[in-house]
């Protein structure tokens, strides 16, 4: 489906590879209704549409808030008229440390964003993507999401979960108007270890990793939403090891956890469990 003239929802649009989204999309002549919980941040990407934010809306939501995102669609539609399209690229990752050293409050947080947060939004404006003559829902995964990291083990879990309820759902909309994507943004520089509050830790050969430009990788994923496709692999480093997952799972795993190592705190003793956050 062609961006030009229809309305998109973006999630995240306050920064990273969500404000290029959004800012892409109005260059292409699209319509776009900007979620983001920061209100500062959204600020930010509507002065940088300039006169293009004619076409743009921002709405300060937390996707967590499964009330609030209930009542998105109809604040969106009294904007625009309309929804085409929802892009649900809004996620955060981990603290860099094994499972076992993760507090219940910090794993809840990463499955309320990262999955539940996608799925409130996707049963919040199905019903009116199906309503339209043709309609594209485009959820973000990882390359966390088929590969694992250690150090992002939960991340990659709840991505995991994300690609599966994606590809779920192409299967249950294939006789409808919606088309369906999921997409695996390998390294980009988004600013997401940021906005999840975590700081990492630098490594002599992280230089050496290929990082896409937030830009570049919005470009990547509205050609392959334009071109419907079902998985969308963004970067170089996310097409090398899907492939190397698949034909040498125990090599690559080994290497890659070497590599992350680096990264990993010495182990501590694990945190006494905490009692779960309410909701």
């Amino acid at each position: 489906m062609k961006v030009v003239s229809k309305v998109w929802v973006v999630t995240g649009g306050g920064s990273g590879m969500g404000r290029e989204l959004v800012l892409q999309l109005l260059r292409r002549g699209a319509h776009v209704a900007a979620v983001d919980r920061d209100p500062a941040a959204l600020a930010g990407t509507a002065e940088a549409a300039g006169a293009l934010g004619s076409r743009l809306s921002t709405h300060v939501v937390d996707i967590t808030d499964r009330t609030a995102v209930r009542a998105l669609p109809a604040e969106v539609v009294a904007v625009h008229g309309a929804v085409d399209g929802l892009i649900n690229n809004a996620g955060i990752i981990q603290p860099f440390v094994p499972v076992a050293e993760l507090d219940d409050a910090t794993i809840e947080r990463v499955l309320d964003v990262n999955l539940m947060g996608t799925l409130h939004m996707v049963q919040a404006f199905l019903p009116t993507l199906v309503s339209r003559p043709e309609a594209h829902l485009a959820n973000v995964s990882s390359m966390g999401g088929f590969f694992p990291f250690p150090g992002q083990t939960m991340y990659g879990a709840s991505k995991a979960a994300v690609r599966l309820l994606t590809e779920g759902l192409y299967a249950e909309l294939l006789d409808t108007n919606v088309r369906v994507s999921v997409i695996f943004p390998g390294a980009v520089d988004t600013g997401i270890s940021t906005n999840s509050g975590i700081d990492l830790v630098a490594t002599e050969d992280q230089g050496k990793v290929p990082i896409l430009s937030p830009a570049k990788a919005a470009t990547i994923m509205i050609r392959g939403i334009e071109m419907d496709k079902l998985h969308i692999y963004v970067g170089p480093d996310s097409r090398l090891m899907s492939l190397a997952i698949k034909v040498a799972p125990r090599p690559a795993i080994r290497f890659v956890q070497k590599q992350m190592s680096k990264r990993l705190p010495a182990p501590s003793t694990p945190p006494t469990p905490s009692t779960p956050s309410k909701r």
